[in-house]
């Protein structure tokens, strides 16, 4: 995760595109690669959402929306000093208490 983290930084900073990742415009972008990724789900049956992978072009979409969400992401990331494992972990542990299993 550090390592992709760097790669995406000095990707930007061979453009000099640090200036414009602020925090704001980074969960712009975001949002935008998510909308994006909505978008091929939009109008699929759940059947069909369930089998999306199985479409050469659709699964290419699919994929290339991922790595933009998780690209954006994890920019936030660094820019906001968060690790983002910790924090999922973190999130976890509270929704475990929040949502017991049943029977526990």
């Amino acid at each position: 995760m550090a390592q992709l983290q760097r790669r995406l930084a000095e990707f930007a900073a061979a453009r000099n595109w640090q200036q414009y990742h602020t925090p704001k415009n980074l969960v712009a972008a975001l949002s935008v690669e998510a909308s994006e990724l909505v978008e091929i789900f939009q109008w699929l049956t759940p059947e069909q959402s369930a089998r999306v992978m199985s479409d050469p072009k659709k699964a290419f979409r699919v994929t290339d929306e991922v790595a933009d969400v998780l690209s954006y992401l994890l920019q936030l990331c660094e820019v906001l000093d968060i690790d983002p494992l910790a924090a999922l972990s973190a999130k976890i542990d509270r929704n475990e208490e929040r949502f017991p299993a049943e029977g526990t």
